[in-house]
Parts: C-alpha cells; structure tokens; sequence
C-alpha cells in the first residue's frame, strides 16, 4: 500500500493508498469503474477473468482509494520481448467518469511508473484504440510516444 499525494491546483488532495488488489472482495470493488472501460463484462465475468489472468499471466489490478472510495484502476502485467526487453504493458487504465481531470487516472500512471523502475523495466508499453483521443492526449501528456502500428486478426 502506498500514500499517494496529487496536487491539483489551489489544495491538495491525500489519497490514502493506491494498492495491488489480492483479494475477491478488491476485484470485485474495482468492477464499478472498470466497467466504465470494460462495459461487455458483467461483475461476474470481470472477477473470474482477472483471477484467470492474475494466474495464468501475471496480470495485476491496481487501484487507488480515496476515503472508501476507488477513484481509479489500472490492469498491468510485466513482461520480456526479445525487440525490447523487459517492460510493463498497461492493459487497462481508466478514471472513474465523475473523477476524470481531478489527476487521479495521473496519480495511478505515476505510481505505475515508479513501480515499473522498481521491478528493472526498461519501458511501459500499452495499446489504446484508435478513438480514443482523450486517452491518446493523456498518454502524450505523460511523455509516452507512439512507436508502432497494432494489428490484429479477429476469430
């Protein structure tokens, strides 16, 4: 658990930890902002495919809290790719829609980044659909690139 401090003009706002959920009960407390992002899973079919991935891939959902309540969550996994080396792949990253641009979703990338140092990353990497330009806007803001086109081949 970490105290996370993100300054936004004219107060400052503490939020109380920001935190790798383990347990059933922070899957499942994560879903409501998730869904916001991941609205084709139902509660039910998030908490069993991120427990899947959680083992299978080493897939971690994180998320950051303020009082009682999950402002944001972030998917990541850490991997190695022979063209780049080892690096945190962001799946997922979304604020929730009433807390957007007050630097939760920002807090929650910084934290990420400084965990990505911590386990000998040499880059984050993520994928974001091609509409999605406010995302797109954030991730440039942050000092991300883009550096690759993304295909795929649906089944």
């Amino acid at each position: 658990m970490d105290i996370f401090i993100i300054p936004i003009p004219g107060k400052i706002i503490f939020v109380k930890r920001i935190k790798v959920a383990e347990s059933a009960d922070e899957i499942e407390n994560c879903y409501a902002v998730m869904a916001e992002l991941r609205p084709h899973l139902g509660p039910e079919e998030f908490a069993a495919q991120v427990e899947r991935q959680m083992k299978e891939s080493g897939y971690r959902l994180v998320y950051l809290e303020e009082g009682d309540e999950i402002k944001a969550v972030a998917g990541i996994r850490i991997a190695e790719w022979l063209a780049g080396g080892r690096a945190l792949e962001i799946e997922d990253l979304v604020a929730k829609s009433v807390e957007r641009s007050k630097g939760f979703g920002g807090g929650l990338f910084e934290w990420i980044v400084r965990y990505a140092r911590e386990n000998n990353c040499r880059q984050i990497k993520l994928v974001s659909h091609v509409r999605r330009c406010g995302a797109h806007k954030f991730y440039l803001n942050k000092g991300m690139k883009i550096e690759a086109h993304y295909f795929s081949l649906a089944f």
